[in-house]
């Protein structure tokens, strides 16, 4: 197995479980709606329901096409990671640790839509007094994470240096034939050294 595979396999498989159990305990053991204070005005935990994409992105749409858009949006964004994680080098160990994250976390939402017909979401994190970061999930984190590898890796990946225009290297013409018999080429006299 490949280090890019094991890598991608190991943060899927560390992500999607973490997320189903966590949301599974959550609804286990919290009333919708209730919540738990963690770390007072910082953090809560907090059963609630998401029938929309993120940031609640249309929740309040009509429910018989709703779903069907999250559900194929996810089915096509999985099959667009799993693209791009086979094109990945053997040795692409980045790449395919957020590939193995975003793709946990498409999963374990998918698997909510499935079987909920809605996203359990539970972590609260207030950024000030007057302000709460939307309610999230391992599922969520997983993605944003992922998806920061990606960009961070975008910008930090060493760049192949590219002559510019009209700076491309010259090469010698190949030798006329004449008659079957070889003779050199015509010198060039805008090219030094001929």
């Amino acid at each position: 197995m490949s280090p890019r595979t094991r890598t991608f396999l190991l943060a899927l498989l560390v992500v999607l479980p973490l997320d189903q159990a966590t949301k599974a305990l959550v609804v286990r053991r919290f009333g919708y709606g209730e919540e738990l204070t963690v770390i007072p005005g910082l953090l809560d935990l907090t059963h609630v329901r998401n029938p929309g994409g993120a940031f609640s992105f249309f929740a309040d749409g009509a429910s018989e096409w709703r779903a069907p858009f999250f559900i194929g949006a996810s089915v096509l964004a999985i099959g667009l990671l799993g693209f791009y994680f086979w094109r990945l080098e053997r040795d692409e160990r980045l790449s395919a640790l957020a590939l193995g994250l975003v793709l946990g976390g498409a999963l374990g939402n998918l698997i909510d839509r499935l079987v909920h017909g809605e996203v359990i979401d539970f972590i609260n994190v207030h950024l000030t007094r007057s302000y709460t970061w939307p309610t999230f999930n391992v599922a969520d984190s997983a993605i944003v994470v992922g998806v920061g590898l990606l960009v961070a890796e975008s910008f930090l990946a060493p760049r192949h240096a590219q002559a510019p225009p009209g700076d491309e290297p010259a090469t010698a013409p190949p030798p006329a034939r004449d008659g079957g018999a070889l003779r050199p080429a015509a010198s060039d006299p805008s090219r030094p050294g001929d």
